[in-house]
């Protein structure tokens, strides 16, 4: 049984009909011919309370990104390519239609769609000024207006809302973290000085507790605390928490650099500073246009720009990466026991969920876990081909010989966040199977051995992924790698391997590096380790260089590597990892485990 993951399908495409027909009644009531329903809450974070849930609730939808345009004849819903699959298996596409948000914007569809003169109605929590400033453009284009709506006409229809969140905050520990509350918040007053700004706005949760070294629960899988934090240049820094929240300890570990209030006294805080003329920084990715329009009202422009917190987060210190390197040791004989498992158990009359709730034991066994770092992404056969598919009792499916079987999972460690894929074979694979998987591995090894100049960026690196794949005429439809933050998001900015990654890769950030191969119907193939960043000293080098170090430990499928494709680089590097993975692991796992272990890390070559 989980402790951390819930297969229940909050997924029915039956109450989308009702619902929809629900808001459309109360904007009726209002005068309003249409509603922008984004997948955020008030921070404009892709993980969410339940009570943040607003396009799950109407849709049906439960991505982690996407959002819903509603009028008065015709509905969309927007999802990327991770989600194109799943998300008209969860809405009424007789009522809502889902639109690939690559190929189409909210934005443009609402040019299209909104009649002239009609009123487009919008919650300002719900959206950033960037993001409020292209659906005006976009109203005004087709004729219309926008207009901001208070409350949400969601939450008015929205009879059984779950109450807001109010999971205790705690101090993380300066072992952990590397650097002092103080530390910190003079590296963020060294930055306002830099740019000549009074004061900065954290909106972002995730910055809010690397800064001040805190710890929450109010968002499932990652340890945030919901709130809002002021940071003047100069004097006390003041946090805008739920005081139910603040524990003793928290209280006491912040209190010597900063002041706690209730989140109602932020709106007139922040006006009272702009009224004396301070210049603010609010962050242009997280911060509500509702922020923006404090500042306005109390005669002042805000600084819409970059949160220098992201920068520094990003950068992990020592002590976060030593955390990270022991959490991946920990975290890889836990996955090397499941493997183990799996190859012995496997099919045997196994279902997604007996296989998410092994995985999920043999790391409970560690004794450190604290949670998953995200609902296990677990697809046998076709259902791995669902990029970000969540298995549930509906859906749970027996595993087959002949398929391959995703694994996509992570856990939550005080001293580190992991995330790891892997895709393995049930039987005998056919040589597709081996070829995309071995062109897949390909891909993930250019990245892994990328050698590349300062203040190179992730779109750079991308393309490396990618190219085994297109010159078999393949292609995946999501990034290569996501940020990770230290005990808190597996999803973390401003870093990224993807077309999108304009950020340079910086020593000390932490991506993952996961290629994939997805075909409709039939399977799906990514493998994911985590890499970090580091300085590479080459001879002779005529500028500063940087590769990665990888700190996922497990071995690949090596039933589904085609050896026929890999040159002597590919297979001397495999056998270099798998090497390291044995001999690390090796002493913490048990005999059967051990046995498996080396088997499965035996040179290819």
């Amino acid at each position: 049984m989980s402790r951390f993951q819930t297969f229940d399908d909050l997924a029915d495409p039956a109450r989308t009909a009702p619902r929809v027909a629900a808001l459309r009644a109360e904007l009726a009531r209002r005068g309003i011919d249409g509603f922008v329903v984004p997948r955020s809450d008030e921070h404009q974070s892709e993980y969410v309370p339940p009570s943040a849930e607003r396009l799950a609730w109407l849709t049906g939808f439960t991505g982690s990104a996407g959002a819903a345009v509603i009028l008065a004849d015709r509905a969309a819903l927007f999802v990327d390519g991770r989600y194109t699959l799943q998300a008209p298996a969860q809405t009424d596409t007789g009522v809502i239609t889902v639109v690939d948000s690559g190929e189409t914007s909210a934005a443009r569809w609402v040019e299209a769609n909104l009649a002239e003169g009609a009123v487009l109605g919008y919650d300002p929590w719900l959206h950033t000024a960037d993001a409020v400033a292209r659906l005006e453009r976009a109203a005004k284009a087709a004729g219309g207006r926008l207009e901001r709506l208070s409350p949400n006409p969601i939450d008015v229809i929205w009879e059984d809302r779950p109450a807001p969140p109010k999971a205790p905050v705690r101090p993380h520990p300066e072992e952990y973290a590397g650097l002092s509350r103080g530390e910190k918040i003079a590296r963020v007053r060294e930055a306002l000085a830099a740019e000549k700004l009074d004061a900065l706005l954290i909106s972002d949760p995730h910055a809010l507790a690397w800064l001040f070294n805190l710890r929450g629960g109010d968002v499932a899988h990652t340890p945030l605390p919901l709130g809002y934090a002021l940071v003047p240049r100069e004097g006390p820094a003041t946090l805008f928490l739920d005081p139910d929240k603040v524990t003793n300890e928290a209280g006491d570990a912040v209190g010597d650099v900063a002041a706690f209030r209730a989140p109602d006294a932020l709106a007139p805080t922040l006006a009272e500073i702009a009224r004396r003329g301070a210049r603010i920084r609010v962050d242009r990715d997280t911060a509500a246009r509702a922020l923006s329009d404090v500042v306005r009202a109390a005669g002042a422009e805000p600084d819409v720009g970059v949160d220098p917190i992201g920068r520094m987060k990003a950068i992990k210190t020592d002590a976060e990466i030593v955390g990270a390197r022991a959490a991946h040791v920990r975290d890889g004989a836990a996955v090397a026991r499941f493997l183990a498992w799996f190859a012995a158990t496997a099919p045997g009359g196994l279902t997604e969920i007996d296989v998410v709730e092994k995985l999920e034991a043999c790391r409970e066994e560690t004794g450190a876990l604290v949670d998953v770092s995200f609902p296990s992404i677990a697809g046998a056969g076709p259902n791995g081909a669902i990029v970000h598919y969540r298995v549930s009792r509906a859906t749970n499916r027996a595993l087959a010989a002949g398929e391959l079987f995703l694994i996509d999972s992570g856990a939550q460690y005080r001293d580190g966040t992991t995330d790891i894929t892997r895709t393995l074979p049930v039987g005998e694979p056919t040589p597709e199977m081996r070829d995309r998987y071995t062109r897949v591995l390909q891909g993930h090894l250019a990245v892994s051995r990328a050698v590349f100049p300062k203040g190179a960026t992730g779109a750079q690196i991308d393309g490396f992924a990618r190219a085994p794949l297109w010159r078999a005429g393949l292609d995946f439809d999501h990034g290569t790698g996501h940020g990770v933050g230290s005990f808190l998001s597996v999803h973390e900015g401003p870093q990224r391997i993807a077309k999108t990654g304009t950020t340079p890769l910086e020593p000390g950030m932490i991506l993952s590096n996961e290629p994939g191969y997805y075909r409709t119907g039939a399977y799906g193939i990514r493998i994911e380790n985590l890499i970090l960043v580091e300085r590479r000293e080459i001879p002779g080098a005529e500028r500063e260089m940087r590769g990665f170090e990888t700190l996922t430990l497990a071995p690949y499928a090596r039933d589904l590597v085609d050896r026929a494709l890999l040159d002597a680089g590919e297979i001397a590097w495999i056998d270099a990892y798998h090497a390291r993975v044995l001999e690390t692991l090796a002493p913490l796992v048990d005999e059967t485990t051990r046995g498996w272990l080396a088997r499965a890390c035996a040179p290819l070559g």
